[in-house]
């Protein structure tokens, strides 16, 4: 199993695999080699976890350094009938090489973002036998609800001068989906 971006989703789809017991491996390039241990997963580069990995599941947040991260040449070292999910952004996948790969047939895909999101009507995304594309939803199974919650908190706390439970920072912005 390859994860792509230790995010917070990503560290938690880590947590809920491990009860499972596969092989994780893990690239992102702002986690060390010893957090990546403290994970319980190997952290190795893109490429490799892109060979090895027979289920890819994309979490990295979309920064100005890595758009379309996935990309022909390296969506061709998947290996054939591997998985490659996205639930985190659409841009990081180079989604003409994509289509390219998928149309190939050497391996399947579930989208749940696109870029553009939604797919055209006419993106070869809609009739792939291969692929799956759900309309940005993946998250809200049951968290919508709680999430409106936290945020309605938060604005109580903001305007109650209470510290923020849930604050994001500037410095942030560039590690955060």
């Amino acid at each position: 199993m390859g994860i792509i971006g230790a995010s917070r989703v990503g560290r938690q789809v880590i947590k809920l695999l491990k009860l499972f017991g596969p092989d994780i491996l893990l690239y992102d390039p702002f986690v060390s080699q010893q957090e990546g241990a403290d994970l319980g997963v190997l952290k190795v580069e893109l490429d490799e976890l892109l060979k090895l990995a027979d289920v890819v599941s994309l979490h990295a947040p979309l920064t100005q350094e890595n758009g379309k991260m996935l990309n022909a040449k390296n969506l061709a070292l998947m290996k054939d009938d591997a998985l490659l999910i996205n639930t985190a952004r659409g841009a990081l996948i180079d989604e003409t090489a994509l289509i390219e790969e998928l149309a190939r047939g050497r391996f399947f895909a579930f989208l749940d973002v696109t870029e553009p999101e939604p797919p055209a009507q006419n993106s070869p995304l809609r009739r792939l036998n291969n692929v799956v594309v759900t309309p940005h939803i993946a998250g809200c199974i049951e968290d919508c609800s709680h999430m409106s919650e936290l945020a309605v908190e938060e604005l109580r706390r903001f305007f109650g001068g209470e510290d923020l439970l849930h604050e994001i920072t500037p410095d942030m912005f560039s590690r955060i989906a």
